[in-house]
């Protein structure tokens, strides 16, 4: 008899808590994803679990929205790959039957430990290239190989030219074309042409004069 009460009491207690879970009333769960962080961000494709009803699964669409029918004091998660997860329990005594939420995912930081890279496969081939290493020079080096005769040739024709070097080159130039501007008169034909025309007019001058002075001697002796 004990055994048939207490299997009795056991049947009731379940169907009182199997009721009591089937009386919680329907709620339209609608709303937004967004990052936490700055509320123009949208989270879209977040995954969505309702834990207390059988892990029952969904999804937001590509602008974070979602809406899905759900029971009151739910617990519902949300979760998506760069967030944070996080559980909203739906409220209870909804008195409109509809909930709306603006679900806010925290960005997930993850701080990775440091990962060096070596291009040498064992240590004795590191020993070997840091031996073998040409040490880089000092300022004094530098300095010496800069100012050398080869170094300012390369750069003089490489660098353009400042104001004072361009001025120079200029004044250069012009002396060049004024040099070549002033002709030698041996080479210019129209100046022998002068010279000849010179000196004939000047060989029939002395020619006309001569009788001249030989007759004013003459007249000088009578």
């Amino acid at each position: 008899m004990k055994k048939v009460t207490g299997l009795f009491l056991f049947l009731f207690a379940a169907l009182t808590a199997f009721a009591q879970k089937q009386e919680k009333p329907l709620v339209q769960f609608t709303g937004m994803v967004h990052n936490a962080d700055s509320l123009k961000v949208i989270v879209p494709y977040v995954s969505i679990v309702n834990t207390t009803n059988h892990n029952e699964a969904g999804q937001t669409n590509y602008l974070g929205y979602f809406s899905f029918v759900v029971h009151e004091q739910d617990t519902i998660r949300f979760s998506c790959v760069g967030y944070n997860t996080i559980y909203v329990v739906i409220p209870a005594h909804v008195a409109t039957g509809s909930y709306m939420m603006q679900v806010l995912l925290k960005p997930q930081i993850v701080n990775l430990p440091v990962f060096r890279v070596f291009p040498w496969a064992t240590a004795e081939d590191f020993t070997k290239d840091f031996l073998t290493m040409k040490v880089a020079d000092d300022d004094l080096a530098i300095a010496r190989k800069n100012l050398s005769a080869s170094s300012i040739q390369t750069l003089e024709k490489t660098l353009p030219r400042d104001g004072p070097e361009t001025s120079g080159i200029q004044d250069f130039h012009n002396g060049v074309l004024n040099s070549h501007s002033t002709v030698n008169p041996l080479f210019n034909p129209f100046a022998w042409g002068s010279l000849i025309k010179s000196i004939s007019e000047g060989d029939k001058s002395r020619s006309t004069e001569t009788p001249t002075s030989s007759g004013n001697n003459a007249t000088t002796g009578n």
